[in-house]
């Protein structure tokens, strides 16, 4: 694993847990972590990038709730066999990196949630809601 490649900015906004889920999805992504690669373990990545385990865990765990790796416990959390998460991971996804790049901007949950309620009054989608 290229931990080498991951920095986290403590002057960017983005909270360090998602700096870190960030740079691992694009590796995974990008197909540098490939299939059945081990991520480091969580207290050895902390200690590099000089952060809590605690934050670490948070970003692993946002990866595996979006399907990109798998952690068994004596195994460590490896890179899943199959990346295309489904859609409800996709959208919670989606809703995280919204709310990231509207804070950078200095807009809070409530602006965010407006904003997107006014969008969706103005609106026609093409499928009706499952809701």
């Amino acid at each position: 694993m290229p931990d080498a490649a991951l920095q986290v900015d403590p002057r960017d906004p983005t909270p360090p847990y998602e700096q870190v889920r960030r740079q691992l999805e694009d590796l995974i992504r990008a197909g540098i972590l490939r299939a059945g690669d081990r991520l480091p373990p969580l207290r050895q990545l902390a200690g590099d990038l000089g952060l809590a385990v605690g934050t670490v865990g948070r970003a692993y765990a946002e990866l595996e709730t979006q399907g990109l790796v798998v952690s068994r416990r004596g195994a460590g959390t490896r890179v899943a066999d199959a990346v295309t998460p489904g859609p409800d991971a996709v959208l919670r996804q989606l809703t995280r990196d919204f709310l990231a790049r509207a804070q950078a901007i200095g807009v809070g949950p409530r602006t965010a949630l407006d904003a997107v309620r006014t969008a969706v009054e103005g609106e026609t989608f093409a499928r009706p809601d499952r809701d």
